[in-house]
Parts: C-alpha cells; sequence; structure tokens
C-alpha cells in the first residue's frame, strides 16, 4: 500500500512539475489571402502548412498551449502550394499527419476558428503570454510587417527578454515594430530603400527567406514580382542578415530572437523555442 502510494504521489509530482513548465504561445498569422505585387498583379497566398503546423505539433506535444492570433481575428488561409510532401522531406504520412492536426484545430474554418484579434491579446494582457511564432508564406509580406498592434506585442516581447520565434517570411513582421512602418515600406517599394528610423532590432544577427532563393522561386508568381524583398527590408532597417545556400535549414538565435531561412528550417527553429520554454 505505501509503495501505490509513493507511485501515486510521484506521478502527481510529475504532473505539477510538467504543469508549472507549460507556457501559452502566441502563433501569429497573416489573415489576408493575397499578396499585392507590382504593377497591379497580385498572388493568391497565406500560410505554409509546415512552418506553422510543425513548430506547433511540437509545442503541443511538449505539452504547451497555442493562441492563435490575426490582425482582426478573421481565420487564416492556408497557402495551397504548400501542401506538397516535398516540404516534409518527401513524406506524404508526415504532411496528412500534419494536415489533421490543423484540421483538428479548426484554425482555418470560417466559423469555426479558436483564432483572437491582436487587439484581444493586448486585452487579454502580454504578460499572460510566454513566447510569439510567425510562420511564413508570403502572406506576412502583406499586412504584418505595418500592423501597429503588432509592432506593440513584439516590443513589449522584446523589452521582457521574451522568445519571439519567426519562420521563412515571417521574420518581415519585426519590421511593425519601427517607429513608421508604413513610410518605411512605401520608400522600399518606390526605390528598393528606405531612411534609418530607430529599430529595436538594429544589430541583431537574423536571416529570413533570401533574396536568392526569392529569386530561384520568381516562377511562383506566375509572371509578378514582389515590391520588394524581405532581406532588403530588414538589413535597410538595420539587421545583420545570415543566410545558407539555397533551400538549406538555417536558425539564427540572437538575444530573445530565433529565425529560421527557409520551410527547411521551420523545425530547427520549433526545437530552439521549445528549449527557450524549458529555461522559462
Amino acid at each position: 500500500m505505501k509503495t501505490l502510494y509513493r507511485l501515486i504521489a510521484a506521478v502527481a509530482l510529475m504532473a505539477t512539475a510538467s504543469f508549472a513548465q507549460a507556457a501559452n504561445v502566441l502563433v501569429v498569422l497573416s489573415d489576408t489571402d493575397t499578396l499585392e505585387l507590382k504593377a497591379g498583379k497580385t498572388f493568391a497566398t497565406g500560410f505554409y502548412l509546415n512552418e506553422a503546423m510543425q513548430p506547433i505539433k511540437m509545442l503541443l506535444d511538449a505539452g504547451h498551449q497555442i493562441t492563435f492570433v490575426t490582425p482582426t481575428g478573421r481565420a487564416p488561409t492556408l497557402d495551397k502550394g504548400s501542401i506538397n510532401p516535398m516540404f516534409f522531406g518527401g513524406d506524404t504520412k508526415a504532411m496528412d499527419e500534419h494536415i489533421k492536426l490543423l484540421d483538428k484545430l479548426a484554425v482555418t474554418s470560417p466559423t469555426n476558428s479558436p483564432v483572437i484579434s491582436l487587439a484581444r491579446v493586448e486585452q487579454i494582457g502580454y504578460e499572460q503570454f510566454d513566447a510569439v511564432l510567425v510562420p511564413g508564406g508570403h502572406a506576412p509580406m502583406q499586412d504584418l510587417l505595418t500592423d501597429k498592434n503588432l509592432g506593440k506585442l513584439l516590443t513589449t516581447f522584446h523589452h521582457n527578454n521574451k522568445p519571439t520565434a519567426l519562420v521563412c517570411h515571417g521574420p518581415i513582421a519585426l519590421i511593425s515594430t519601427l517607429p513608421d512602418a508604413t513610410k518605411f515600406t512605401d520608400s522600399l517599394t518606390r526605390t528598393n530603400k528606405a531612411a534609418a528610423q530607430k529599430w529595436i532590432y538594429s544589430g541583431y544577427k537574423l536571416t529570413v527567406f533570401s533574396n536568392a532563393e526569392e529569386e530561384a522561386s520568381k516562377a511562383q508568381l506566375g509572371g509578378g514580382e514582389m515590391k520588394f524583398y524581405p532581406q532588403t527590408a530588414l538589413e535597410q532597417a538595420g539587421a545583420k542578415f545570415s543566410a545558407q545556400p539555397l533551400w538549406q535549414a538555417n536558425i539564427v538565435e540572437d538575444r530573445e530572437l530565433i529565425t529560421g531561412q527557409n520551410p527547411a528550417s521551420a523545425i530547427g527553429v520549433g526545437e530552439k523555442l521549445i528549449a527557450r520554454l524549458a529555461k522559462k
């Protein structure tokens, strides 16, 4: 009987310890499904399946809580081009497993999505959340980079040294913390150059989908051309950019930031984020 009591106590202790380590991670996604290109052209887009769901599955498996967020609280859109086994190492079974998890979470459901707005996150209180994850896909290039509410959230996380993880095109969201992100991006659109502004991430080492990768994948845009590339924007803002050759996984850590270069970097970003949360 004493042995049974000890076993029960040990299990309860482990459960309590696990619960104490659980974190609430904000997953910030764009709520647009279209990227505006040069010459009035557009490109249907959204978030990339593996860039969102690989880290999310890892976080959930580790016992953490996920809160899904978009600028307005509108359900995000999955980029159909990302439903491809090549983003899962050619493993169709793994891809299907992540699609099933996405469906179970109902993130993209127009009626049942658990997504809340950035304004609602502020109402709840930034202190209630332990980390933020921003997956890629082209969609963040449309709205996240100039969203003032996102800028406030990221600035608060920066000042409190909370883990901030971003994948592929996701790091462009860091531009939202500039004093005038709209002026900055408008200048980039016109001249591919922008006047310097005081930036909280100036001097940070980071990575993002590289200019070389953008050029190599231009055909994906169906003849359209992006207004500017995220690497150029982040360098102009003051980041120290680091890249690996095309399509190779690359994860860069500097202070609270964890950035991944491309879809192949999603798992590595998830691993680094979970490691940070284990230390909180």
